[in-house]
């Protein structure tokens, strides 16, 4: 009888989640996500996978992983189903959860709700399951938020599946930048050391603050003596930092683009920087994210020659679909979306003002023979040697799409990836979720990383009113 009551109480203390079908075609490893906790899986669901699992979009991948996990938990023994399959396997010993599968037959009446829909077959289970144990937490997890508001209105627990969320908030985002209060040189010049090294000023500074920085990270002092600089060592209790390029003094020019804000000439530090082999750019619609990416990349291929070609590539939403239905080959396939590298480069040709129209055509032409456009579909498997290659609307990768592309860089080459995500397209992609936040939060503090968060646009005067006041 101890017994009995020793289990009981291990079940009501544990809560029993409902897994919709779009939060394992999302994530498949979300089976092995609730740690002590139960899933419990509609019919509904494992029909659903079984109607996505076909075509080579990452859902119909993410739906026959499901269902391979779903295979190896099950296993071949069927005798215990009822009690629940253990989800120990792939050395996931630190679950304790059970996975339940439904073995019989739901009649519960969803007044208002027509019963044969697969959403209301779902809200239906979780109702039994209610009713069943009403001593346990039953929720219903899903990506999709009117479910989710049914459920609800039905008396069911709805949440989110937050497994996959870097950040509750993006205001938490790291920027890439801090400023420094007021009274910073009060508190960390007493053992200050200052040298040149190859035209640069450098700094060793000690203090409260140091501890609190992360490397490649920019610091500015905005107050009687203005100080822009980076973070390029943390020892011990010693910071050092370097003085950064002033891009906005029209000689330090990149690519005849001058930097038009602090953020901009971070950015711009950052990209010329052979020593960054990974830059994240955030920013809204005219930030000159990817005007300044193409100046650099321009400079370094064209003129100092450290890249051999620069390669663009986009997400064509819907990510992963063919793209056969345009004409031509790949480039050609590509062209219509990448009308923002079109205007970047009408721009950029125009700065050349002593060239004349016949020097413009012909750097033109040069710089078409040095850009190449690619399509995300055909990047598994290839390596990338000397190359600048830039990932434009990164916000709507998945963070593992995201991993495949940055695994393609070999020695020597510079991904450079930019995106606003507060734009973005694909289904079940949030700012907290996108590739982009992961990518930014993961590599924060690395050396050879960089990020800036631009903030200001500079695309027109009518351009900035409209983004305020639309």
């Amino acid at each position: 009888m101890a017994k009995k009551q020793s289990s009981q109480a291990i079940s009501s203390s544990t809560k029993l989640f409902v897994l919709d079908t779009n939060v394992l075609m999302h994530d498949p490893s979300s089976l092995f996500r609730f740690e002590e906790h139960d899933i419990y899986l509609p019919m509904v669901t494992l029909e659903e996978l079984d109607n996505n699992k076909k075509g080579v979009t990452e859902v119909a991948r993410n739906a026959r992983q499901a269902s391979r996990y779903l295979e190896e938990i099950v296993g071949i023994d069927l005798t215990n189903l009822e009690l629940g399959c253990p989800l120990t396997i792939n050395g996931n010993k630190h679950l304790a959860g059970r996975l339940f599968l439904q073995t019989s037959q739901v009649d519960i009446e969803l007044p208002g709700l027509a019963g044969s829909k697969a959403d209301n077959q779902i809200i239906s289970v979780v109702l039994a399951q209610q009713k069943q144990q009403p001593n346990r937490q039953v929720i219903l997890v899903s990506k999709d938020i009117n479910i989710r508001i049914k459920a609800r209105a039905m008396g069911v627990m709805a949440q989110d599946y937050f497994n996959d969320k870097v950040l509750e908030d993006t205001d938490l985002l790291y920027s890439g930048m801090r400023e420094l209060p007021q009274d910073f040189w009060d508190k960390h010049s007493k053992a200050m050391e200052s040298w040149q090294e190859a035209g640069r000023m450098f700094y060793r500074i000690t203090g409260p603050l140091v501890k609190t920085f992360l490397i490649n990270e920019f610091i500015f002092y905005e107050f009687d003596k203005p100080f822009h600089a980076i973070v390029r060592k943390l020892e011990n209790n010693h910071a050092v930092l370097e003085v950064v390029h002033d891009h906005m003094n029209p000689k330090h020019s990149v690519w005849g683009i001058v930097a038009r804000n602090r953020e901009q000439n971070f950015a711009l530090n950052l990209l010329m920087n052979p020593d960054i082999d990974f830059v994240t750019l955030l920013g809204q619609a005219g930030t000159g994210k990817t005007l300044l990416t193409l100046a650099a990349a321009l400079t370094q291929t064209l003129d100092k020659k450290i890249y051999s070609e620069i390669i663009m590539t986009r997400v064509t939403v819907p990510v992963g679909e063919d793209i056969g239905f345009l004409p031509g080959t790949e480039e050609e396939k590509m062209a219509p979306w990448m009308g923002a590298l079109e205007d970047n480069l009408d721009v950029l040709n125009k700065t050349d003002e002593d060239a004349g129209e016949w020097g413009r055509a012909a750097t033109q032409d040069l710089i078409r023979t040095r850009i190449k456009v690619k399509s995300l579909n055909f990047m598994r498997g290839r390596t990338f040697l000397h190359k600048f290659l830039i990932i434009d609307e990164a916000q709507n990768l998945t963070p593992k799409q995201m991993k495949t592309l940055i695994t393609r860089a070999g020695p020597g080459t510079k991904v450079v990836c930019l995106g606003n995500i507060a734009q973005i397209d694909t289904p079940y992609l949030t700012e907290g979720s996108s590739g982009l936040t992961y990518v930014v939060d993961r590599f924060k503090g690395w050396e050879h990383n960089g990020h800036i968060t631009l903030v200001r646009g500079e695309r027109s005067r009518l351009a900035d009113f409209a983004a305020e006041a639309l």
